[in-house]
């Protein structure tokens, strides 16, 4: 054991650690643009749309990992392109449970985003574009670093997230040891064995270390970019 860990508790940390990072990355594009939608842009059917994409904030986790297993599995329409076009698989590997906690992630980073993109003032943008910017420039060069402290957050909501993921993940990725067990799914696991409380209470506060250094890196790195694009006073 090292630092009090055995070799299963060190592969659901590092597993954690892998799937919430590919969560945050997997989000940060899609998260951004949807907010940009929602925040700038008026068309037929976005209240519609906005429901849907936070959906995951309010449904069960099971309920999501549910769908995701009817999409993603091998007889599902997204999971069986997958595998008869590129011989990918999904379901009951790590890459459903990066998948699983993108999906419940989601929302946290597009409501960040869109708050942050929504303070934008809209006067700058219009000055771009009176020199001569185009929408897509301006997008790049104004809005996106104007808003960068809250899309920057919304990452890191969505990796602190992620490390707590239970629900969805325990149903399309499994609880494979080694394999997709992550830190929630050990914890739950050594809570169903005899003598298991000790392992469980130490991912527990590993857990909530992660967690806490986690909120308090996103608050850092957000006052420092507030401070670089000048909207902290």
């Amino acid at each position: 054991m090292t630092f009090g860990l055995g070799p299963e508790e060190w592969a659901a940390l590092r597993l954690s650690a892998i799937v919430a990072l590919w969560c945050a990355l997997a989000v940060a594009v899609p998260g951004t643009l949807c907010a940009w939608l929602l925040a700038r842009r008026q068309f037929a059917g976005k209240g519609v749309l906005e429901i849907l994409l936070h959906l995951p904030l309010v449904l069960p986790p099971v309920a999501v990992g549910y769908l995701l297993l009817i999409l993603c599995g091998t007889n599902g329409p997204l999971g069986g392109w997958l595998k008869h076009t590129f011989n990918i698989e999904i379901v009951f590997t790590w890459k459903a449970a990066v998948l699983a906690s993108a999906v419940i992630a989601f929302p946290l980073m597009l409501r960040s985003a869109r708050t942050a993109i929504e303070l934008v003032d809209r006067r700058l943008e219009e000055a771009a574009r009176t020199l001569g910017a185009t929408p897509l420039r301006t997008v790049l060069t104004v809005t996106l670093p104007l808003a960068l402290p809250g899309i920057f957050a919304g990452m890191v909501l969505a990796f602190a997230r992620s490390l707590g993921e239970f629900g969805a993940t325990i149903i399309v990725a499994g609880n494979i040891v080694g394999e997709t067990q992550t830190l929630p799914l050990a914890l739950f696991s050594m809570l169903q064995r005899p003598g298991g409380e000790g392992g469980a209470l130490r991912l527990m506060i590993i857990s909530m270390l992660l967690s806490y250094g986690a909120l308090a890196l996103s608050e850092l790195v957000a006052r420092r970019l507030r401070r670089m694009v000048g909207v902290e006073r």
